[in-house]
């Protein structure tokens, strides 16, 4: 199944997609449904009792952010291998985390404002969507209670980041980085089989990578991070990304006013971000 939280009539819905389009749930969005231990039975009951003129054709309604309030949303900085040694790293023994907060988050077709930095990178990753409670979980666990998978950029300000060893500051601007367009449950993606993950800019591809070379692969993440902060229906987690960011290439590039930022899971879906730069001048400086 393919879950998404949409505007509809005014009001925003979690959401299941049919042939018809999206199927409206009794959650205001996926936040919501996932925090309902039995949202599973819900979905398989809203299924069960749909008839076809349930349904909301997609073109009135607006895809959203499907998780605007996650309690957790933390990332993987480096598990692509050939990203890894892009940057001039080694290979890690340990996974290289960081956090964010929800108002980092935006939508799947948002436009990304950048008002203090002109080093602005793309990260195309495949973001975890955890749908139980997990604490000192094992992989096998944690593979369990994986809810789903969803299409994600760290969108990130390299200055920034570049300012001290620590990359929370360049990584935490407000609505820059978009997840969705959906949520595809576990049992209809398989990231250890392999998704192909692809970023390219007004169409120019700069990025594809592939989830079977992840350093540590998605369960194994959520398992990890569940040793030493316990994990609740509806935290994100970014998997990494993979090589090809504009930091890493010779001269360095980055995201330029009016740029299309577009990030692609085939079996997921797209992100489609269009880039605004409007730093003043004393930013700039």
């Amino acid at each position: 199944m393919k879950l998404a939280t949409i505007q509809w009539e005014g009001q925003t819905r979690a959401a299941v997609q049919v042939s018809e389009g999206y199927l409206p749930l009794n959650a205001r969005d996926l936040s919501e449904l996932l925090s309902d231990g039995a949202w599973k039975q819900q979905l398989e009951t809203a299924l069960a009792a749909y008839a076809h003129n349930d349904a909301v054709p997609a073109d009135a309604i607006e895809v959203l952010n499907p998780l605007p309030r996650p309690a957790k949303v933390i990332c993987c900085g480096l598990n692509y291998s050939e990203h890894i040694l892009e940057m001039g790293r080694e290979l890690p023994e340990h996974p290289t985390l960081f956090a964010k907060y929800a108002d980092t988050l935006t939508g799947p077709d948002a436009q990304i404002i950048s008002r203090h930095s002109q080093h602005v990178d793309w990260e195309a990753e495949l973001a975890v969507v955890v749908g139980e409670r997990l604490a000192d979980a094992t992989p096998e666990e944690a593979a369990a209670a994986i809810a789903g998978y969803t299409v994600a950029n760290d969108v990130s300000m390299r200055d920034w980041q570049r300012r001290t060893l620590q990359w929370f500051q360049g990584k935490a601007f407000d609505a820059s980085t978009p997840i969705g367009p959906v949520i595809a449950t576990a049992d209809e993606v398989d990231p250890e089989a392999g998704l192909e993950v692809i970023c390219r800019i007004n169409g120019e591809e700069v990025q594809r990578g592939n989830t079977k070379t992840l350093v540590f692969s998605a369960a194994r993440l959520v398992a990890y991070i569940s040793q030493f902060t316990t994990l609740q229906p509806g935290d994100l987690i970014l998997t990494g990304t993979p090589g090809g960011v504009g930091m890493g290439m010779e001269p360095p590039r980055f995201l330029q006013d009016g740029d299309v930022l577009e990030t692609e899971i085939p079996g997921i879906g797209t992100l489609t971000n269009k880039i605004s730069i409007r730093v003043a001048a004393e930013s700039a400086a």
